[in-house]
C-alpha cells in the first residue's frame, strides 16, 4: 500500500478486486494491441502530475493496477494519501517496461482521478464548515449513494478528504427512512429494532418537528433531519436539548440541500454532522496525467517508434546508374544504325 496511514486506504481485497475487474474490461479478449507495437525491451520513467489543485486519493489502486499488469514496474509516491497538492505538482513516479506502463496507464488514472475528485469535494465541504463553525462545526459524513462495486474505494476517499463514513452496508445499523415509515411507525419501529437487534444503533429520518419529538421519546440513537432549512434545524436542535437527556441525547444529522454556498448557515445550526450523497455521486474528476519521459532500452535498439530493420533494408539507398552493373552508354555504344 502507498501512503503512511492505513486508515485512509481501502481494504486490500477491495483494491485487488476492483483493479482486476477494471483491467478485465480493458484487456478482454486479446490484450492491448497498441502497446504490443512498442519494442518489448523499451523502458521508461513517467510522472503522475496533478494538473489542478486537489486532494490526492486512490494511490493504492493506481499502484495495484501497475502491479497486476507487470510486477517489474516500480511505483513511488512523493506525497501521501490525503495530501492537498497544488496544480502542476508531480505526485509520483513510475519506472519499468514501457509497453506495460502504457497498458496500465488509463486504468490507473481512472482510479486516481475519480477518487481524488471525491476527496477534493469532501475537503472543500469540511473546510467550509470549519471556517464557519470552528471547533463546533458538524462533521462531514458520506452516504450509501456510491458507485456500485466501488463503495469501499469511495468511502476511503471520503476519509482521505477529511470526512467520516456513514454505514457501509445495510447490516451496520438500523435506519428508519421515510419509506420504511410507510410500513411501521417511529415508536414501534425503534422498539422492534431493540428487540430484534439489541446493541445495534437505530437512526430515524425525520421531515417534521413532531417526528423529531416522537423519535426522541422512542429512544432513537440518531435523528436525520431531512431537507430542513437552517432555521428549522435550529429549532429541532433546541427541542432535542430541551428533552434533558444529557449525554444520552440522540445525535443530530443534517441531510439534503447542503452546498458549499449555504454550508456556513448549516454549520451554525447546532447539528452534530452533515451527510451528503453528492460527495460520492457527483464529485468531478480531478485532472491528473501521466507524463512519460524519454525512454531508454535495456539493449541498443531502434529509435522510438521504429521497427527493427530487416537485413535487406540495412544501408539500402536509391541505386545510382553506375551501381546497377552498367555505366552510362556512350552514343557509339547504343547500337547506332
Amino acid at each position: 500500500m502507498s501512503g503512511t496511514d492505513p486508515y485512509l486506504h481501502p481494504p486490500l481485497h477491495a483494491v485487488r478486486d476492483a483493479v482486476a475487474r477494471a483491467l478485465a474490461e480493458d484487456l478482454t479478449p486479446i490484450g492491448d494491441l497498441s502497446a504490443a507495437l512498442v519494442p518489448s525491451d523499451a523502458h521508461a520513467e513517467a510522472e503522475f502530475v496533478v494538473r489542478t489543485r486537489g486532494v490526492l486519493a486512490g494511490t493504492a489502486c493506481a499502484t495495484e493496477t501497475f502491479r497486476q499488469i507487470d510486477e517489474r514496474i516500480h511505483v513511488e509516491w512523493a506525497v501521501g494519501e490525503g495530501s492537498l497538492v497544488a496544480a502542476r505538482t508531480a505526485v509520483g513516479v513510475v519506472r519499468g517496461p514501457l509497453p506495460s506502463i502504457l497498458t496500465a496507464e488509463r486504468t490507473a488514472l481512472n482510479f486516481l482521478g475519480h477518487l481524488s475528485g471525491v476527496a477534493t469535494r469532501v475537503r472543500a465541504l469540511v473546510d467550509a464548515l470549519l471556517d464557519a463553525g470552528g471547533d463546533d462545526a458538524p462533521r462531514v459524513w458520506d452516504t450509501r449513494k456510491t458507485t456500485p462495486g466501488l463503495r469501499a474505494l469511495e468511502k476511503a476517499a471520503v476519509r482521505a478528504g477529511g470526512g467520516r463514513n456513514h454505514r457501509g452496508n445495510l447490516s451496520d445499523w438500523v435506519m428508519l427512512k421515510d419509506n420504511h415509515l410507510t410500513g411501521i411507525g417511529i415508536t414501534a419501529g425503534v422498539a422492534r429494532a431493540r428487540d430484534l437487534w439489541p446493541g445495534r444503533a437505530v437512526h430515524v429520518e425525520c421531515e417534521r418537528q413532531e417526528q423529531v419529538v416522537e423519535a426522541v421519546g422512542a429512544g432513537a440513537d440518531a435523528i436525520l433531519l431531512d431537507n430542513m432549512s437552517p432555521v428549522e434545524i435550529t429549532e429541532c436542535v433546541r427541542l432535542v436539548h430541551d428533552a434533558g437527556l444529557g449525554s444520552r441525547r440522540p445525535l443530530l444529522e443534517i441531510s439534503g440541500g447542503v452546498t458549499l454556498e449555504n454550508a456556513p448557515s448549516y454549520a451554525r445550526a447546532g447539528a452534530d454532522m452533515i451527510s451528503s450523497g453528492s460527495l460520492t455521486n457527483s464529485a468531478p474528476v480531478l485532472d491528473i496525467g501521466l507524463d512519460i519521459h524519454p525512454m531508454t532500452t535495456t539493449t541498443p535498439g531502434p529509435e522510438r517508434g521504429a521497427r527493427p530493420e530487416r537485413p535487406s533494408e540495412r544501408g539500402a539507398r536509391p541505386e545510382r546508374p553506375s551501381e546497377r552493373g552498367a555505366r552510362p552508354e556512350r552514343p557509339s555504344e547504343r547500337g547506332a544504325r
